[in-house]
């Protein structure tokens, strides 16, 4: 028999017999880990090798899918193995798209049944203390290597379970990269620095997938070592190198109960009771605008965050709503506290061609006349040496 004597429906067969097996055996031996459970598919695929001849390549196919299945993403985890990769979006079971480059591609494969995929959320979020389920159908996790996952479930999602992760490269990436990337320039990148340093409040602000959180790592390496750091996230993807005095909270969300949910806001609200030197909020959605304000000014001082915005000047607005939220005062008293939290505001956007760029840095100067003053330090290449002194 010929290596091509195997057609696709064969493997496919080999496949479900195979994993059936291992499934049942690790079952039987209650073995779970890597190396049993690499050693169980071993045996059962040269079981069936010895019943019916199949090729060394296909035998290494199908035994690298099963422990895909078994132990790690199923047919996502060739996609998590390639450091190129940064989105990967599962629209239902029949539907992966992945971004490479820059770039939306379709991807060949796909789940064996929506079951499947399902399991796979569930063993996703389960991981990390989550639930979701159709009277929860949203949620925020990760992965054991920091990657952010959103899930949306049925009735929400109309065409099946939706599955977004977004990947971090294993390297971290350096400012150097950035420069190298011309995401910024070294005048740019020396400026920032300084600011960190300075312990200035800075803002980085962009829209989706514009490496916002990317930058804020970035960031964080110019903090001194010897500085206290409390980071607060709804899923905690912060990577912050070299720093040991770090403490990561993480939200938590209600149970089927509808209680223990734990917001950011209360997290900020805790962090102040933690001695901390810097706060890093890693996104600010909604009301606890407020509290990440009032903790800037208060003495901790080079705080940093982030938030979803088209430019510097409409993130500040974007602040003002989100205060307003939470609290039922006026806009003045509002932009006074925007004005003497913020420093220094940071814009970061993904171009046409996939490539990230810095396009605005903006420095808040105070407050007057009613409005937030503000003074741009760079803008769409342009370099205002006068505001950068």
């Amino acid at each position: 028999m010929s290596e091509t004597d195997h057609s696709g429906m064969e493997l496919r067969e080999l496949y479900h017999r195979c994993k059936k097996k291992t499934k049942e055996r690790a079952r039987e031996e209650n073995a779970y880990t890597d190396e049993t459970v690499k050693a169980i598919i071993l045996q059962v695929l040269s079981e069936e090798h010895r019943r019916c001849w199949i090729p060394i390549r296909d035998r290494v196919a199908v035994g690298r899918r099963i422990f895909y299945a078994l132990r790690r993403l199923d047919v996502l985890q060739p996609l998590m193995e390639d450091e190129m990769v940064t989105d990967i979006m599962v629209n239902g079971a029949d539907h992966i798209y992945y971004e490479k480059n820059g770039k939306m591609k379709r991807y060949p494969e796909k789940f064996e049944s929506r079951q499947r995929l399902e399991d796979l959320i569930q063993q996703i979020v389960g991981n990390v203390n989550r639930s979701v389920n159709e009277a929860s159908p949203i949620v925020d996790a990760r992965l054991d290597d920091g990657s952010r996952v959103h899930v949306v479930l049925a009735p929400v999602a109309l065409n099946g379970p939706i599955l977004t992760i977004r990947r971090f490269r294993n390297t971290p990436i350096t400012m150097e990269d950035l420069i190298a990337w011309q995401t910024l320039t070294k005048e740019m990148a020396a400026y920032l620095k300084r600011a960190v340093e300075e312990k200035k409040n800075i803002f980085v602000c962009g829209g989706t997938a514009s490496g916002k959180t990317t930058l804020l790592n970035i960031l964080s390496n110019f903090i001194p070592k010897e500085e206290r750091i409390i980071t607060i996230e709804d899923a905690a993807e912060l990577r912050l190198a070299g720093l040991e005095n770090v403490v990561t909270l993480e939200t938590r969300n209600a149970r089927a109960d509808g209680k223990g949910q734990i917001s950011m806001q209360e997290l900020i609200k805790a962090s102040l009771r933690m001695n901390p030197d810097r706060i890093i909020v890693g996104e600010v959605r909604g009301k606890e605008a407020l509290d990440m304000l009032q903790a800037m000014n208060t003495g901790h001082e080079g705080s940093l965050s982030t938030g979803h915005s088209s430019g510097c000047k409409n993130m500040l607005m974007r602040i003002e709503t989100m205060v307003l939220m939470g609290a039922d005062m006026p806009l003045q008293a509002i932009r006074q506290q925007i004005a003497s939290a913020i420093d220094l505001l940071v814009y970061v956007e993904k171009i046409k061609t996939g490539q990230r760029k810095v396009t605005e840095i903006t420095k808040v100067k105070g407050y007057k006349n009613g409005e937030i003053e503000t003074a741009a330090v760079f803008y769409h290449n342009q370099w205002c040496e006068e505001e950068a002194e």
